[in-house]
């Protein structure tokens, strides 16, 4: 613990069987809300009922989000506890969503999460040693109830932060010691309770190392770390998650979150232990008088209590964005200049190579760069409209194939270099490589799951264009480049809705990326093989 003020082994929870008798109580209620099939109105109403009942002040909110193929509405319930201390200028939000994380939202509901939301809006009212304002939110749907919420508390023009960032790792090591140490409920990462078998290609003299389950239940949550998440799980009573997806719409406010998911347990334990986490977390929150700062904000969990920091994993893909630079600075060099071949006789007198400076066709380059960018932009207009979606399994591949061609446009347009100019796809090669190495480059500080990914994509692919001599191999290249940039279309369907689900909804910048940056690198790459001689 970086930030000395937080204090977690100070902290002492007294949330008791009453609270959990409370919470049982509510569940009922919400049990028979459901079954009565009763509307978004019909419960928030009754939550915000049931707040008042508390004497806190409660209210009820409508949203509506116009996606391409679907209008998704909803009612919010919320409630602030006024802090006695202070003026309201600082809050602490403890949400649950109606829809559980099973399925991502797929129609599960999450009682037991708004039960103990309740239950503890009961409890900490009760209080009055709170230094900060205490929020309860109550999201309709999954992530968009949440996200309609922040919009109209923070206002949607106000957002900050970034995709993929992630809270102060003070607050998730503040959480982890008191779910183990206080509450007493083991935690583990990534749902691995049980560690996965090693395959079996690893030598058995390997397996047996007494170090070797640590070390590959470490190395599988490295693996898991890029993907987007970081998840807690308790194993005591039940499972508790922290996961980047749905407090990642909070964290883009430059709000400290984390969520906790759990599996219901057998009998009042799983109330009681959750209940108990969350206040002791909020209460070690509460002795915070600033903003955290003093941890680290860039990090790997590779363990329920062990990381790696920005030092350690960053360099990954920044050498290989490096690395593209100087193939790209060396593909610039080639194009400028080529040695002069001299006779015989020339080279038994004079053995100084001689060096020719040829003219690099900049200008063109530049808009053929900039042609596929277009194409990338005219992409995901097209993926975002209500027609794609609609009709996804049928227009993907006539698609990919549509701009898959659209690129050989450009052979008809380029002009054949004289002898005193470089060739277009050795120039084309070297500003492909130097805009892939900065774009990588920016995007490991920023998003580094992401930067990853396109050094691994990118990386040796780009370093091979402009390789191929034989019209066949020039053809085939280009056919391996479109299908690297494009190929996700026909073979993940369901992904690319996802993608522009999180974009209309949380503004997640995945689908755009891919369609604005990474498809036109790669493309590209495949421009300048077809243009290679």
């Amino acid at each position: 613990m970086d930030e000395n003020a937080l204090s977690p082994g100070h902290v002492k929870p007294r949330l008791g069987w009453a609270e959990v008798h409370s919470a049982d109580r509510w569940l009922e209620q919400l049990e028979r809300l459901r079954d009565d099939n009763a509307t978004s109105e019909q419960r928030a109403q009754y939550i915000v009922d049931e707040f008042t009942k508390l004497g806190l002040s409660g209210a009820t909110q409508k949203y509506k989000f116009t996606m391409a193929n679907e209008t998704i509405t909803g009612v919010n319930a919320y409630a602030v506890s006024s802090s006695p201390r202070i003026s309201g200028t600082e809050a602490m939000v403890i949400s649950a969503s109606w829809l559980s994380r099973r399925g991502e939202g797929n129609g599960d509901l999450n009682l037991r999460g708004v039960a103990t939301v309740l239950a503890l809006a009961k409890y900490l009212k009760s209080y009055s040693s709170w230094s900060k304002d205490l929020v309860f939110v109550i999201g309709d749907g999954y992530l968009d109830g949440m996200q309609a919420w922040l919009n109209g508390y923070h206002n949607a023009d106000q957002k900050k932060g970034v995709n993929g960032r992630l809270p102060n790792q003070d607050l998730i090591n503040g959480f982890e010691r008191l779910a183990r140490w206080t509450v007493g409920s083991p935690v583990v990462m990534y749902d691995h309770a049980e560690v996965p078998p090693a395959p079996s290609w690893i030598p058995q003299i390997v397996q047996k190392h007494p170090r070797f389950e640590v070390y590959w239940q470490r190395a599988l949550n490295l693996v898991a770390a890029p993907a987007g998440s970081t998840d807690f799980s308790t194993g005591q009573f039940q499972e508790v998650n922290y996961c980047c997806k749905h407090n990642l719409i909070v964290n883009r406010h430059r709000i400290d979150a984390f969520t906790i998911y759990a599996n219901c347990a057998t009998g009042p334990h799983g109330f009681y232990a959750m209940g108990r986490i969350v206040e002791a977390t909020l209460r070690t929150m509460n002795n915070l008088l600033e903003r955290l700062h003093a941890s680290f904000f860039f990090y790997i969990l590779t363990g329920s209590y062990t990381f790696l920091k920005i030092g350690s994993f960053i360099p990954s893909a920044i050498l290989i964005g490096v690395s593209m630079l100087f193939q790209g600075l060396t593909s610039w060099v080639n194009a400028g200049w080529v040695l002069v071949d001299k006779g015989s006789s020339e080279k038994e007198a004079n053995s100084k190579p001689i060096w020719r400076r040829r003219n690099r066709q900049v200008l063109l380059v530049v808009l053929t760069m900039i042609f596929t960018h277009v194409l990338g932009a005219a992409l995901f207009g097209i993926l975002s409209t209500p027609w794609f979606i609609q009709n996804i399994a049928t227009v993907s591949i006539p698609l990919l194939a549509a701009f898959s061609i659209a690129p050989i446009v450009v052979l008809a347009l380029a002009p054949q270099p004289s002898q005193d100019d470089a060739p277009i796809s050795l120039t084309l090669k070297a500003l492909n490589l130097c805009l892939a190495s900065a774009v990588i480059s920016v995007t490991s500080m920023l998003n580094f799951s992401l930067a990853l990914s396109f050094a691994i994509l990118q990386g040796v692919p780009l370093s091979l264009s402009a390789f191929s001599r034989t019209p066949v191999a020039r053809f085939a290249g280009y056919a391996s480049y479109c299908v690297l940039a494009l190929g996700w279309l026909a073979v993940f369907p369901d992904e690319v809705k996802n993608a522009i689900w999180h974009w209309e909804i949380a503004s997640v910048w995945f689908a755009p990326v891919v369609c604005i940056v990474y498809v036109p690198l790669v493309l590209q790459a495949g421009i300048a093989t077809l243009l290679s001689h």
